[in-house]
């Protein structure tokens, strides 16, 4: 007797060959949204740094062209300029606010200091704890303009530059 028995069915290969395309397509997405998620969060701290320069040019415009002295807080600043309507300036996906330091610049035969936004941000902290900290936060040198590659440029005594670290690599300098 010989019964032609006709199976239907998926081979082997067939089901191995999909779950290899699946497991490629799965490692792709867990490679590529960690890199999303920091991108956008350094999106974000761009923002936030624009913000903070816009919230001095606004300080600097009601008094008479004076620059904050202090960025606790509980200063003026903050509370009138960054913590609009009472909600805080914090990190991105974060409850806990950016350390916003205020520094002058000094500039001796020519030379400034701080001379890069690096050295700006890692003043009075181990470079460990500067790199333990990248992203959170945000300096304001007073006396100096942003230069190229996080270089601060010596300006008059209104200017200023406002940068942060970002997660991704380098980092993010605006002026006035």
């Amino acid at each position: 007797m010989n019964k032609n028995i006709n199976k239907k069915g998926f081979t082997i290969i067939e089901v191995v060959l999909v779950l290899a395309i699946a497991g490629l397509i799965f490692l792709m997405v867990f490679v590529a949204l960690p890199r999303l998620q920091m991108s956008q969060r350094d999106t974000q701290r761009r923002d936030d740094v624009a913000a903070v320069a816009t919230a001095i040019t606004q300080y600097q415009s009601n008094n008479s062209g004076a620059m904050p002295a202090d960025a606790s807080p509980d200063t003026t600043l903050v509370n009138s300029y960054l913590a609009i309507g009472g909600a805080t300036f914090n990190q991105p996906n974060s409850e806990t606010p950016y350390t916003l330091n205020i520094i002058t610049a000094t500039t001796d035969g020519g030379t400034t200091t701080p001379a890069t936004l690096a050295e700006a941000l890692t003043t009075g902290e181990g470079e460990a704890q500067a790199q333990a900290q990248a992203g959170t936060t945000i300096v304001v040198v007073k006396g100096v303009t942003c230069g190229v590659e996080g270089e601060l440029v010596p300006g008059q005594a209104r200017n200023y530059a406002v940068g942060i670290q970002l997660e991704g690599s380098g980092y993010y300098c605006t002026d006035n």
